[in-house]
């Protein structure tokens, strides 16, 4: 078991969430509208307030549940499904006899295209400011 399930420490679950979903914590900052600062308190904080834990949730794209419940194991479990060699017989992350009926590769690339879209509103986000920056500078 691992130390994130363990402690249920809801902090270091958002932390590997954002890992694997290849977020540095300034983008899931700018989604939140708060400072990067703050993400590292949340990320080590033990609880979490509701509001804010629903809000990390969407820009994450999990549930709040997924949170709660994240383990590293589980994650290892369900991509290690698909190395076996007879899913009809196998005993990964979701029982006996899996039926899969979605390519994990259309899902890797969904998650990129999802990346992409965030990355590029974070970009405008950043010209806009820029640009608000120069009319000031005026």
């Amino acid at each position: 078991m691992s130390t994130t399930e363990k402690t249920g420490h809801i902090g270091r679950k958002i932390s590997k969430i954002r890992e694997l979903r290849g977020m540095k914590q300034e983008a899931l900052a700018q989604a939140l509208g708060i400072s990067q600062q703050s993400v590292s308190v949340i990320e080590n904080s033990e609880e979490v307030e509701q509001a804010m834990l629903q809000r990390i949730a969407t820009v994450l794209e999990v549930s709040v549940e997924g949170i709660k419940h994240f383990t590293e194991e589980a994650v290892f479990n369900y991509f290690n499904t698909f190395n076996e060699s007879d899913f009809s017989h196998s005993n990964g992350a979701f029982g006996s006899s899996n039926t899969y009926n979605f390519n994990p590769i259309e899902k890797l690339i969904e998650a990129y295209e999802e990346n992409k879209k965030l990355y590029e509103r974070l970009l405008e986000a950043e010209k806009e400011k820029v640009a608000l920056l120069e009319q000031l500078k005026k």
